[in-house]
């Protein structure tokens, strides 16, 4: 056993397996990809990294399966999908997925690609300690019972980053129980609402929940969740840094010689350099926090039913058209449709007398939360500082939206 000095967990205690996976080259890459990515821009001391994290999911994941029902064989799996749930990531994490996604028709969770790599070391990692990479594939990407574990919407993933987000940025609104939450975590065999049944060594066929009494604990975390999105990872400053990330590396991949692959294997600062030198007009301001300024900000009720709809080819035709009519360049005008709101933790599944229900119908505190994330929604155009009157008066033109 190999302990591991950790900010948020104390001593996070690594096995055989994990040890070595550690010592990859595709984990050792984790050092150099922020968790926070622009979020950083906001809060100087989010310097913290996914590699850190992946050793606190790989903490979690331990301390939840010594109370649960798998054999030792599916444990050892689940630790190393929780180690590993990460690798995937590209530079500067969330903010490059959706031009990885449009450009490879792969998330992040996807690893299948990471397992059969050419250079194979976490694959021959993983077959040395005599484990299945394809089943640790298949338990990132949160299949199976036990896979919701590490991928679901009581996943160990998100107890970690909202502890340590919170601790890294200094704010007190990701505090959760984990440790109650690791605890309580119970595999319900039934895949109904009927009550608990037997499960398998394995975790098969089987749904992740909460045991009897933690309808609050379950609050607790979507609550956490809710004010993190508020305050931290939705902050318009990150918004407004990651929208142009985004076009940078879409010029990026449009005007180099990289691949996509080659893309997702960088690491945050081979990514920043690359911009800096091939799309300069973006990559110098994100380096130097020179950032575009809101010329929009509409709420949910001021913005059409078909823009708030509006996919990336729509997104892109509108940043074009409002450009055009502001008589400035394409490159100067950002359109930012996040996706509808939501909270995904809310249909994760708690006991209340006895029967399986998802946390939406037992408890009353989500009709709130989901109508405080309706609230606080936000279509965005963003363009340099001096032209923002203009680009107001053209954006509200071209999509038929209000400011507020």
């Amino acid at each position: 056993m190999k302990a591991i000095k950790d900010s948020v967990h104390d001593y996070v205690t690594l096995d055989a397996v994990a040890a070595d996976l550690v010592d990859t080259p595709a984990f050792q890459r984790l050092r150099h990809v922020k968790q926070l990515s622009t979020v950083r821009l906001v809060f100087p001391s989010a310097n913290h990294t996914r590699f850190e994290h992946s050793l606190g999911v790989y903490h979690l994941a331990s301390q939840a399966l010594d109370h649960l029902p798998v054999d030792d064989d599916t444990a050892a799996h689940v630790r190393a999908a929780a180690l590993l749930h990460d690798a995937g990531h590209g530079p500067y994490g969330h903010q490059t997925e959706r031009v990885i996604r449009r450009a490879t028709g792969r998330d992040h969770d996807q690893i299948g690609w990471l397992l059969t790599d050419p250079e194979r070391e976490v694959c021959a990692t993983l077959e040395r300690h005599g484990l299945d990479p394809e089943r640790v594939a298949a338990l990132v990407a949160g299949e199976g019972g036990v896979g919701q574990l590490v991928s679901g919407e009581l996943d160990v993933d998100r107890m970690d980053y909202l502890v340590r987000d919170a601790h890294h940025t200094g704010v007190p609104y990701g505090t959760i129980d984990h440790g109650r939450l690791v605890r309580e975590l119970r595999l319900d065999g039934t895949g109904g609402v009927d009550g608990a049944g037997d499960v398998d060594g394995a975790g098969r066929d089987a749904d992740l929940v909460l045991a009897e009494g933690n309808v609050a604990t379950a609050e607790s975390l979507l609550l956490a969740r809710s004010l993190m999105n508020a305050i931290v990872y939705r902050h318009h400053v990150s918004r407004v840094a990651g929208a142009m990330l985004e076009r940078a590396c879409e010029r990026y991949l449009a005007v180099s010689e990289t691949t996509p692959e080659e893309f997702r294997r960088m690491a945050d600062h081979d990514l920043l350099v690359a911009l800096r030198e091939t799309v300069p007009e973006l990559g110098r301001r994100i380096e130097r926090r020179d950032l575009y300024k809101r010329a929009v900000w509409a709420s949910l009720s001021d913005v059409p039913a078909g823009t708030v709809d509006a996919d990336h080819e729509a997104e892109r035709a509108a940043e074009r058209e409002i450009a055009d009519e502001a008589g400035l360049g394409p490159a100067q005008v950002i359109v930012d449709v996040p996706s509808r709101p939501g909270l995904k933790e809310s249909s994760s599944s708690v006991v209340v007398d006895g029967v399986v229900q998802r946390l939406e119908d037992a408890s009353e505190l989500v009709s709130g939360l989901r109508a405080a994330e309706r609230g606080r929604w936000r279509l965005g155009v963003y363009c340099p500082a001096e032209h923002r009157e203009t680009v107001e008066r053209a954006a509200r033109d071209v999509l038929g939206v209000g400011t507020i």
